[in-house]
Parts: C-alpha cells; structure tokens; sequence
C-alpha cells in the first residue's frame, strides 16, 4: 500500500522536524515579508545583510507560488503563465527588520524557446551569484513531481556542485501526480542526488495549493538559517 502524501516529505531514515522547529518555522513566516528589489546582473545585487536562502527551478515550476505560499502572502512574488518571464534575482524580507533572513527567487531556467546567448547570459550571472555571495546559506530547488528530473536540472545541480553551494530538492505539485506516484519520485529524485557532494539529503514534498509539506519546509529553512 502506498504511503500518504504526507509520509514521503523526507526518507525513511530522516527524523521529522522538531515541535520546536516547526514552531520556529511558523513564527518566521508569520509575519509580514516585503519585496526589497529586484537585480537584473551582479552590479546591482544588494549590500550582504544577513543569511539567505534561494529559489531555483525550470520556468513555470511554481517558484513564485511556493513563496506566497510560505510567507501566506497572495501577490508577494508575482505569478505568470509565460515561461522565461522572470529574469532578475528578486529579493524578500520580513517587514520586522530583527528577522534577519531574505528570500531569493531566482531565474527560471529550462524555457525552449530561449536563444543560446540568453541562456549563457542566465548561466553566468546566475553562477556568479552563486559562487560569491558568501551569506547564501541554501538554494532550495524546485522539481515538478508530476515530471521528476529533467536533463536541465541536471545542468544546474551540476553548477551548484561547482559552485560548492549547498542545496536540498522540494518538490512541488505534489497534489497532482496519480496513487503512488508521488513515492516513486521522491525515491527517484533521492536516488539521482545521492552522491552529488553538494546535495543536502531529503527530499520536501509540497504544494502551494493544498500546503502539503509547507510546514515541513518552514521548519528547514528556519534551521538553515540559524546555521
């Protein structure tokens, strides 16, 4: 019999977060998040202040979706239907300046119709964020689960391999895969980062429509932050 959603969050041999993590987790989240600015190359990136946490994922993956659910926000991190849309890195605080963590959302990657000069472009200024910004503490990256992992994500664990950025994969959509077909991701895509020297272990299964795992997710990046 397959195991509920909410059992393939982590593997089996991973203890669940802490009473006093997810509460943690919650209060981090609870409060009001702003848009800072948005950096369209390195030059504009913003002062360090403080630890930060990424997004990353192939367009339309749900990245802006997973933000406003997190913070509980609708319009934090503005959606769209149009691949490729996004093309800053766009940055979030808590409105209550003592919580000292921002959010990231980088770049979505991945989208078909882009030319090769434009997706060199994305590779370099999305590289050199990740090898110099020294308060990123982790890029969380987003996988379909209704697709698992594609060869462009490959590309990219690769990079954030070379870049020696530690990094953890979430799934999201998980409402949307059929009986057992959520499992059966989450031991694929766990198989495939395996050995991967950057790669943090257990996978986070959510969805910003039902908030399955959001809570689970809070809760780590809660941790990583006070790392």
């Amino acid at each position: 019999m397959s195991r509920p959603p909410d059992e393939v969050n982590l593997p089996p041999d991973a203890a669940p977060p802490s009473a006093e993590a997810l509460e943690a987790g919650r209060l981090l989240f609870a409060r009001p998040w702003r848009f800072v600015m948005g950096a369209p190359s390195l030059k504009f990136l913003p002062p360090l202040e403080g630890p930060e946490i990424a997004f990353a994922g192939r367009s339309n993956v749900g990245k802006s979706s997973l933000i406003n659910g997190l913070v509980g926000q609708k319009d934090l991190a503005r959606t769209s239907n149009t691949p490729g849309r996004t093309q800053e890195l766009n940055f979030f605080r808590p409105e209550d300046t003592e919580a000292d963590l921002t959010l990231v959302d980088m770049p979505g990657y991945g989208y078909a119709a882009a030319p090769k000069d434009r997706v060199d472009a994305w590779t370099r200024f999305v590289f050199g964020y990740l090898r110099g910004r020294q308060t990123l503490k982790r890029v969380y990256l987003l996988i379909d689960s209704r697709h698992g992992l594609k060869e462009n994500d490959g590309e990219v664990l690769s990079m954030l391999d070379r870049a020696a950025v530690s990094y953890q994969i979430v799934l999201t959509k998980a409402d949307k895969p059929k009986k057992g077909g959520l499992e059966a991701v989450v031991a694929a895509t766990a198989a495939a980062v395996a050995r991967r020297p950057a790669a943090y272990p257990g996978i986070i299964a959510t969805s910003s429509e039902t908030g399955l795992g959001l809570d689970l997710l809070r809760a780590a990046i809660a941790t990583t932050a006070t790392e």
